[in-house]
């Protein structure tokens, strides 16, 4: 098992990283204080897979349940289905001292999170991460939230959880396609923080759907690290984070939610930034080749389907959480493990890059 521990004053909670262990469920909320009654919340892909399993540790320990589910995917990070979930929660006998817990994927623990973060004003939640998304990024640092017409994620709260229990067996009942859109994240992180990584990531099966723990437990450190230096983006340096978002969102936005995966997405915001990178921070085409390497690797989209168009794309960044007061907070890479925040790119830059997108590699 590896283990991450997340040191935020008054808020500190580990991530757990095992196969098999789901079963472990009950202990690990006991360990953690959590004895009361429990809602949880999946999605109709997932539920039919690992409910029972949760279920039944959770009877073990003592812990009283009931069971919440929403449609499968972005559609249902909505207000109308968060006031939904939280009248089931009432009727179910729920209050201040219950929990949450969240199973599933990006989607699920997003909307989960917020869930526990105003019910009766905010309760506890736990994550249990199903996909590489949500395991190695969207479980850890507590951003919580559902989307609106305008744009993704706009509506939410910070609430970190009580504990992450992630199970990388899971990941092997995953289409192939939802598995490799998670390694937008990994190469992420690769990129912003640890150039040598890329060398465990080249070498990974694609095919194989089974990351080593040790994998997992790295990136999941390298988000802890910048969570506990500036939790709720005050400094900065969290917003290293968005690195590829910007772009990778604004074209996630500009198509019904779920015709491109979130990775899919952010995979091409990685072009942008990269070509960005180069051409404002001095990015080496061998790091901007290396990285554009790894996506491919994991067969995400480089070229931005001609349907999208660039003038849609860039009204959605307007509306981004990346934008303050107008300006846009763009991230870039001075070379690989070392990103930093620029004011500096304008909307010129910004339609440039999407352009690029259209080129072939």
């Amino acid at each position: 098992m590896a283990q991450v521990d997340v040191n935020l004053p008054g808020r500190e909670y580990q991530v757990f990283i095992q196969q098999g262990a789901l079963p472990e469920l009950g202990k690990h909320l006991q360990n953690s204080g959590l004895k009361s009654h429990a809602a949880v919340i999946s999605d109709s892909n997932v539920a039919p897979l690992y409910l029972q399993v949760v279920l039944d540790s959770l009877a073990k320990s003592n812990i009283s349940t009931s069971f919440h589910s929403i449609p499968a995917g972005e559609k249902s990070k909505s207000m109308t289905q968060v006031s939904s979930i939280c009248s089931e929660m009432i009727q179910a006998g729920h209050d201040r001292s219950s929990f949450v817990i969240a199973l599933g994927g990006g989607v699920v623990g997003d909307f989960a999170g917020f869930v526990a973060s105003i019910f009766y004003r905010g309760i506890p939640f736990v994550q249990i991460p199903t996909t590489i998304v949500s395991l190695v990024d969207s479980s850890v640092g507590g951003k919580t939230g559902v989307n609106t017409p305008e744009g993704k994620n706009l509506l939410g709260a910070f609430l970190q959880p009580r504990l992450v229990l992630a199970d990388p067996e899971t990941l092997r009942s995953l289409e192939p396609r939802e598995y490799k859109e998670g390694y937008a994240e990994v190469i992420k992180h690769a990129a912003i923080r640890d150039a040598a990584m890329f060398d465990d990531i080249l070498a990974l099966d694609p095919s194989d759907q089974s990351p080593p723990e040790e994998l997992i437990a790295r990136n999941v450190a390298i988000k802890a690290r910048i969570v506990e230096e500036d939790e709720k983006e005050t400094s900065g340096t969290r917003a290293l984070l968005n690195f590829g978002h910007t772009i990778g969102h604004g074209i996630e936005a500009s198509v019904p939610y779920g015709s491109l995966l979130h990775g899919e997405a952010i995979s091409l915001g990685i072009r942008a930034a990269l070509y960005l990178s180069e051409k404002k921070a001095g990015l080496s085409s061998q790091d901007h080749a290396l990285v554009l390497k790894a996506l491919t690797h994991f067969d995400l989209p480089l070229e931005l389907p001609s349907e999208i168009k660039t003038s849609t794309i860039l009204s959605k960044l307007k509306t981004d959480k990346k934008f303050s007061q107008g300006q846009i907070r763009f991230v870039l890479l001075a070379e690989l493990g070392k990103a930093f925040v620029s004011q500096e790119i304008t909307e010129a830059d910004l339609s440039e890059a999407i352009e690029h997108l259209r080129t072939s590699i």
